[in-house]
């Protein structure tokens, strides 16, 4: 399947701001699931410097610079990206199991797992601790597939936490999300990355988009849809697997990766610096997701 994403993000500055710097994660990453064709950038007004680099994690992100004033700044990404679907969920009871797990994961030398151990760590934005644990206990019985327990997990997030908008920012601490039960996606990947650092497996955020479809009979509106995050699990010897929280589902086609890391802050989709000026801001986001003719 081919989709064609357009993200646009729009900033309107109370008074005029003399200089920029800014960093964007919005260049989708080839994954062994999906092939970037290409990613047109636009700034407004136009940057006075920009280039595409790659960071610690492999993600593509590109870095620009303003040096004239200017009370609005606008970025257009469009992508073409080609994306085969994968990762069945009747494989769930495939694959090592829980117990396996983990002592593959401390004793295997090879490069991937030892790669997969960085995302044992705690983050900035994501600290193991005894509650998730607890929270994550329940289903990690020692008769299952680390990928069978992940889902179990994954549908016990969907089904316990109510998706409320107005209840986190991005700042919001990990353990009110788990006392409140409430959050969003960026939330849900994060509360689930957490409970499995806090059992030992190795897991990191994803950042990305979700094709969603209009009701029957509706025509779909452009510009409606939005940024996802979900995570993904390493199992020693089979390699990395993706569970949406939010969606109580496995990606198999309609996720589309821009980047991973630890947490939220690894990939944040844009972030900057301005000088002098500014004042109070807006922000308008729009992302369209659609899918292209074979």
């Amino acid at each position: 399947m081919i989709y064609r994403i357009r993200h646009i993000t729009r900033y309107e500055y109370e008074n005029p701001v003399s200089q920029c710097f800014n960093k964007a994660h919005l260049l989708p990453r080839d994954t062994p699931s999906q092939r970037c064709l290409d990613s047109l950038v636009n700034i407004s007004p136009r940057a006075d410097w920009l280039s595409e680099r790659t960071d610690y994690f492999g993600n593509r992100y590109c870095y620009f610079m303003l040096q004239e004033p200017h009370r609005s700044l606008e970025i257009d990404i469009t992508s073409r990206i080609d994306v085969t679907p994968g990762q069945p969920e009747n494989a769930l009871d495939l694959g090592c199991s829980i117990t396996e797990a983990l002592a593959n994961i401390e004793a295997d030398k090879d490069e991937a797992t030892l790669l997969a151990r960085e995302y044992l760590l705690d983050s900035p934005m994501i600290r193991a601790s005894q509650q998730l644990r607890e929270y994550a206990t329940p289903s990690f019985t020692p008769d299952r597939t680390l990928l069978s327990a992940v889902r179990d997990l994954t549908q016990r997030i969907f089904e316990d936490f109510t998706y409320d908008p107005e209840f986190s920012t991005i700042a919001t601490p990990l353990h009110d999300v788990l006392k409140h039960k409430r959050g969003v996606c960026q939330d849900f990947a994060h509360l689930a990355i957490g409970c499995l650092r806090a059992l030992g497996y190795p897991a990191r955020y994803i950042s990305g988009y979700l094709e969603t479809l209009p009701p029957p009979g509706q025509k779909k509106l452009v510009g409606a849809d939005a940024s996802h995050a979900w995570f993904a699990v390493y199992s020693p010897g089979d390699g990395w697997f993706e569970f949406d929280p939010t969606n109580n589902n496995m990606p198999a086609g309609q996720h589309i990766v821009t980047a991973w890391g630890r947490d939220y802050a690894d990939v944040t989709p844009l972030r900057g610096i301005i000088f002098d000026g500014g004042g109070s801001q807006t922000l308008e986001v729009s992302v369209d997701v659609a899918r292209l003719p074979g």
